[in-house]
């Protein structure tokens, strides 16, 4: 291969980077709730992700804003290491979809739209973990479903997910190297650090749970 040919296919490699951060960092639960005029950074915990806007605008938007979360992780860990294998031909190592990933839910966590600050990351890196590690994703769906169902609280859940998924990634993955695993637990590490609010209301008893009362009932005890 020439070294044309090679400038190319780096070239492409950062673009895709770049466009993977850029569609990670699109504020989808800010734009959804819009819909509906709300401004979903002064209601509730003023979170962007789904959680908040399940909670304080509106169920079918909050589920609509998880699911749009999860296809911006996906896209980028699952479609652009595709594109790139397409346009240039070449074999791409599994690291190129975690870096997407990565930059993904980077994206996400600290949008340039938003002066970088963004959610907590837990919808995006279930759709980028679902592009790149389907076996321990599937995993630690199962265990958010569980915690979830029996301490009604969405953060906890997400917290015991996100750390089953890296535990799991050690034993499912580890036969294929190690950038995996250590990917995987770094990105657990920054979900839990993402979540030490939650953590801390947790320990003081003051989280809030889950419940079936309004938005606008839910706001107020948000608040």
């Amino acid at each position: 291969m020439n070294c044309c040919c090679q400038g190319w296919i780096l070239a492409g490699v950062i673009g895709f980077g770049g466009l993977a951060y850029l569609v990670g960092a699109i504020p989808f639960g800010l734009l959804i709730s819009r819909a509906k005029g709300v401004d979903i950074r002064k209601v509730g915990s003023g979170n962007i992700g789904a959680t908040n806007v399940f909670r304080s605008v509106s169920k079918m938007l909050g589920v609509l804003t998880f699911f749009a979360d999860a296809l911006k992780g996906w896209v980028p860990a699952w479609v652009f290491p595709m594109l790139v294998v397409k346009l240039s031909g070449a074999d791409v190592p599994v690291e190129l979809g975690l870096a997407y990933a990565a930059l993904a839910i980077m994206g996400h966590t600290w949008p340039v739209y938003l002066g970088f600050k963004g959610g907590k990351g837990v919808a995006t890196s279930a759709g980028a973990l679902i592009g790149i590690a389907p076996a321990a994703t599937g995993i630690g769906l199962l265990c958010w479903a569980v915690v979830f169902a029996v301490s009604r609280y969405v953060s906890l859940a997400s917290i015991v997910a996100t750390v089953v998924v890296a535990g799991s990634a050690w034993v499912i993955y580890r036969d294929q190297g190690l950038a995996l695993p250590v990917a995987l637990t770094v990105l657990a590490a920054l979900i839990v650090w993402r979540h030490k609010a939650n953590i801390q209301r947790l320990m003081n008893g003051t989280e809030h749970r889950f419940s079936k009362k309004t938005p606008a009932a839910t706001d107020a005890v948000a608040k």
